[in-house]
């Protein structure tokens, strides 16, 4: 990649994050901190990677993507905000009455989500039968998956890779959000999942490990082409990057707070932003 190309991936996540942070506002409640580890994925994803159409989001070659985290909604609506698909000030009706945009994706109501996640670890089965529909119908696209670390101990996603592996559906492409917590604790308290990469190999998986926040490697593991075997991306992530405050908070997972909390937030982003374009 240019250094002109990385600068822009990283200024769109950077949108990304702000985007996410005034949707959760507007409820003055949210999960902030899955969705923020997941921004400079998003930026890399529909920034360079994905071939979609804001203007045609039903196109059937398109490559799709299944946040099965669906909680990390608001980081999907921003971006998909900031790529057109609806206007901006959507983001400000998050799960308000009559809203287009739910706490959790759905794709009857959102200009943009290819799959209605929400329940832990059915992302992962839907996103098979889609990869796998695509591939039935001889379309030339992929499907990108994002799985949760702490979700990743439905037994669903295990089942879910294994028939991956085992029908080489070479279409789809597995992201692990590694960020190392979940809802109630670190994951390795709660449940230690142990090797997220040599499981994925075992499965038969391409796995790699990459930083979940520097877009020249996820680019360079998202456009790996899959020769014999499905890719595994183990994104070894923070959450809440980008805010200081969310990241050093143990209970990040969903937070609630005034405005001046969030206008911190805001302004930590803002003067990032404000650097970078310097």
């Amino acid at each position: 990649m240019t250094k002109e190309q990385v600068k822009k991936l990283q200024e769109f996540a950077l949108e990304i994050r702000i985007g996410t942070v005034e949707c959760i506002k507007s409820r003055g409640f949210g999960h902030v901190g899955g969705s923020l580890s997941v921004a400079d994925l998003l930026a890399v994803l529909y920034g360079e990677v994905m071939n979609v159409d804001p203007s045609n989001p039903k196109k059937e070659d398109r490559d799709k993507l299944v946040c099965s985290k669906g909680h990390a909604g608001p980081a999907v609506y921003a971006t998909l905000a900031l790529k057109g698909y609806f206007p901006y000030e959507k983001l400000f009706t998050l799960n308000q009455p009559g809203t287009d945009l739910p706490s959790h994706c759905d794709r009857k109501k959102t200009p943009g989500i290819d799959m209605t996640t929400g329940s832990l670890g059915q992302g992962t089965s839907t996103a098979v039968g889609l990869a796998l529909g695509d591939r039935l119908q001889g379309r030339d696209c992929r499907t990108f998956l994002i799985v949760g670390d702490g979700e990743a101990e439905e037994g669903q996603v295990w089942e879910a890779a294994m028939f991956t592996a085992a029908k080489k559906l070479t279409n789809l492409v597995w992201i692990i959000d590694w960020n190392k917590k979940q809802l109630d604790g670190y994951i390795k308290d709660v449940n230690d999942p142990g090797d997220y990469r040599a499981k994925f190999e075992a499965f038969g998986f391409d796995a790699v490990t990459v930083d979940g926040h520097d877009v020249e490697k996820l680019y360079e593991a998202l456009t790996k082409k899959a020769e014999d075997k499905p890719i595994a991306i183990i994104m070894d992530s923070v959450k809440g990057k980008g805010v200081t405050a969310v990241e050093q908070t143990m209970a990040n997972h969903s937070m609630k707070g005034g405005q001046e909390m969030f206008d911190g937030w805001l302004a930590e982003l803002r003067e990032k932003q404000a650097a970078m374009k310097a």
